[in-house]
């Protein structure tokens, strides 16, 4: 499924309005933002993909739109899956990007090839 361009402008946007350098890449089949060499969000199966703080994440999937994510069949820790009712709101967006932004200094980057 392709990601909808105007999302990943809003996304965007509000990297940039919070002065965050990132870069950009395809994995899981849309497009992942990565802050700090580490995967941060990013656009999953017409949704958000967010790697939130493991100990909020059961609290954070009771808010619209949101609930654990699921890939290859196996529950991620940590992530979750924001259908777009959950973020269509800007206010909901930066709600998101913030939570993935205030964990991203803890998590664990992937290792390297």
């Amino acid at each position: 499924m392709a990601t909808d361009p105007y999302l990943l402008e809003r996304m965007r946007s509000v990297l940039k309005s919070r002065n965050v350098g990132w870069s950009e890449k395809r994995m899981f089949g849309g497009d992942c933002f990565m802050v700090d060499d580490k995967m941060c969000f990013g656009t999953y199966k017409g949704g958000i993909m967010a790697r939130v703080a493991p100990e909020e994440a059961d609290e954070l999937a009771q808010r619209e739109g949101a609930a654990q994510m699921i890939h290859g069949g196996r529950p991620m820790t940590g992530y979750l899956f924001i259908e777009p009712e959950g973020y269509d709101m800007e206010e909901d967006l930066e709600f998101w990007i913030g939570k993935c932004l205030e964990f991203n200094p803890r998590a664990k980057s992937s290792k390297k090839k």
